[in-house]
């Protein structure tokens, strides 16, 4: 469904200090540089050893082991805060993995379609390495695509008969409020009392059921929904100016 920035956190530099000794005029050593500090090491599977083959087996033990129930995700527009369901274990842990790694920070809100929903999770400028891999659906009944809900990407649906998910590339639905005829008839399902007041009430995109896994759901921040939604965009619907991402694991 539904771009792009670079952070470049180090610069390194040593000034050397001279200080002349008044009693001898002599020069004094150099200050020693400060140790550099290792890299940082993210727990969890390699970015690029992951595979169709081998993502549930490599996340769902990761996802275990390191559980997370909230991200924040950051933008000039403002911050939404997502919770993310247990149920869809496999989504979750590859979000997780995601964020932890840093992977979300260098990308931006590449598809923006207003009244629909915003995209994001692609870059143009990405440095970190990224294997191509897919996840297998999750898609529960409970979940569904009213505001705020947060799902996974697909594509090449004619090749894609058992409805993977793209990785990375994950949306948040705006949607639009609709009358219970608008909602059961824009979908194939049978949609519950409640899912028809949540359309009226808040509205989603009910066609959008049943075809993509839901693994989470803005629960802070709706409003910035609509702000990037009203971002103006090119033909390829990509912001002109772009929506930065900053996404941290904080629960």
């Amino acid at each position: 469904m539904l771009q792009s920035f670079l952070r470049s956190r180090r610069s390194a530099g040593l000034l050397a200090l001279v200080l002349l000794a008044a009693a001898c005029n002599r020069t004094q050593p150099e200050a020693a540089a400060p140790p550099t500090p290792a890299p940082v090491s993210v727990p969890g599977p390699d970015l690029m050893s992951l595979a169709d083959s081998n993502a549930a087996a490599l996340l769902l033990p990761y996802g275990r082991q390191y559980p997370g129930r909230e991200v924040l995700l950051q933008t000039r527009h403002g911050n939404m805060r997502i919770r993310l369901y247990e149920d869809t274990p496999l989504h979750t842990a590859n979000f997780l993995l995601l964020a932890r790694k840093g992977y979300f920070d260098q990308t931006v809100f590449n598809r923006v379609v207003k009244g629909f929903a915003i995209q994001g999770g692609t870059s143009d400028r990405l440095t970190m390495r990224l294997s191509r891999y897919r996840l297998p659906p999750e898609i529960r009944a409970g979940h569904f695509h009213k505001r705020g809900a947060v799902g996974m990407a697909r594509y090449d649906d004619e090749q894609n008969p058992g409805k993977l998910s793209s990785s990375h590339d994950f949306y948040i639905v705006q949607g639009q409020k609709l009358t219970a005829y608008q909602a059961q008839s824009s979908t194939n399902r049978k949609l519950t009392p409640a899912q028809f007041r949540t359309y009226a009430t808040q509205g989603g995109i009910p066609s959008l059921d049943g075809e993509y896994t839901v693994f989470g759901e803005v629960v802070e921040g709706l409003d910035v929904i609509d702000k990037i939604a009203a971002e103006p965009v090119g033909t390829d619907n990509w912001p002109h100016q772009d929506v930065h991402i900053k996404m941290k694991v904080i629960q």
